[in-house]
């Protein structure tokens, strides 16, 4: 099986290292990749959606994955379908499940899926009407994609306000920002759930806990997440029953009914209040870093699974009774600034460890990091803190000059441990 990958970050480099030690996989090509994917791979050029097309049709690609929501949402899918080609990943209207907060929110309304108190709209008066309703702290959201920053958690009403006319003025995030979800403050913990579906049936994978915030113990600035690991302990049977029969299953109907038919990684972002699962966004691809962690935990042949989850015909497939701590490594200045590019030197990768790279480049025949999120240190084991220690002594065997990680990702988990 030829496989084609689409994105350049630490997911696309798990899903095709995953995916490489399959049987039947021959081949698998990146568009981009990054600068350590051609280890797996080869790296092509393409960012034109019908030549990436004729690409894969030209060099008899099987199956194309696709990694990032841009290209979900700016219509991937649709091009190559229209190709007859087999593409893992919603189409551009199934999309817009990310896509649009709007969208999103008023969907789960139809839906009766829990979510916060929320209000949608472009009118400045009706939006500072309905924050006087509400409880501080008060959630801000942008419309559409803005990289995982479009979300401000307001203190104060004025501050909501503020908030809320700097995205309408397009100052914030530009057309992202020109409709507004106004959203109570949920308080609880928050999961990662991930299901594969094929637009009928799915197939839940173990649910995992991302880690935002910059610096330990949640402090600092949002990032695009500095760790994670998976199964949670925070999710037991029932909770998971309730969010597969309450949540994913009217998710994965609701969208069937409304002509939105729902084919590739349906990534529930949850709030948990007093036990009951409240939706705080969906996302139409795996999460990075979550990938990093759930790939490893998938027994049998991913590939074939993903390839029979594209032709409407997914398969139960067995998950491995192990765990998995993954921890992301940056680059000096993130998430503030730009980082000078620095070599990577790897002294050792001790056993049942590996290392996605996400932020890299080639200097010569060496990598180096190139800013960012530079790479994932994993490790795998058969308790939450093995693989935690596991994943940490992997980091004290990879170096770059200005590298940062945060020391107690899987905290939550292990706190009454």
């Amino acid at each position: 099986m030829k496989i084609l990958i689409v994105g350049s970050g630490g997911r696309e480099f798990a899903i095709a290292r995953r995916i490489s030690q399959d049987s039947g996989v021959e081949r698998i090509y990146f568009a981009p990749g990054n600068g350590a994917t051609g280890q797996i791979g080869e790296n092509i050029d393409i960012k034109d959606f019908d030549e990436l097309a004729n690409f894969a049709k030209k060099n008899s690609i099987d199956l194309t994955i696709v990694g990032p929501e841009a290209p979900l949402t700016d219509g991937i899918v649709d091009v190559f379908k229209s190709k007859n080609l087999r593409i893992f990943g919603p189409d551009k209207n199934a999309a817009k499940l990310e896509g649009s907060k709007v969208f999103m929110k008023d969907f789960l309304h139809r839906n009766k899926i829990k979510t916060a108190k929320y209000l949608n709209s472009s009118d400045f008066n009706e939006i500072s009407k309905f924050i006087e309703t509400l409880e501080t702290p008060i959630v801000v959201k942008a419309d559409g994609l803005c990289a995982g920053k479009g979300v401000i958690i307001a203190k104060t009403k004025d501050e909501a306000k503020k908030a809320a006319i700097e995205m309408l003025s397009g100052k914030s995030f530009g057309e992202a920002g020109k409709k507004v979800v106004i959203e109570e403050f949920l308080d609880g913990f928050e999961l990662s759930f991930f299901a594969i579906c094929d637009g009928k049936n799915f197939v839940s994978l173990p649910v995992a806990q991302d880690h935002k915030k910059l610096n330990d113990g949640d402090e600092g600035p949002n990032t695009g997440g500095m760790g994670a690991y998976a199964p949670s302990p925070l999710a037991n049977k029932d909770l998971i029953k309730k969010i597969e029969n309450e949540i994913v299953r009217p998710t994965v109907n609701g969208m069937a009914n409304e002509g939105n038919s729902f084919c590739g990684v349906l990534f529930v972002g949850l709030m948990i209040v007093k036990n009951e699962p409240y939706v705080l966004e969906y996302n139409v691809r795996f999460g990075d870093p979550e990938c990093e962690v759930l790939m490893p935990l998938i027994d049998g042949n991913l590939a074939e699974i993903l390839k029979n989850a594209s032709d409407g015909k997914l398969e139960k497939f067995k998950l491995k009774d192990e765990f998995a701590v993954g921890v992301v490594m940056a680059s000096k200045n993130y998430p503030y600034s730009k980082s000078e590019p620095e070599g990577i030197k790897v002294d050792k990768i001790p056993a049942n460890t590996h290392i996605c790279y996400a932020g890299v480049s080639k200097n010569g025949e060496n990598l180096q990091a190139s800013g960012g999120r530079v790479l994932v240190n994993v490790g795998v084991a058969k308790t939450i803190k093995e693989a935690r220690d596991l994943a940490y002594k992997l980091c004290d065997n990879v170096h770059f000059k200005g590298a940062k990680f945060r020391k107690d990702i899987a905290y939550q988990a292990l706190k009454n441990a």
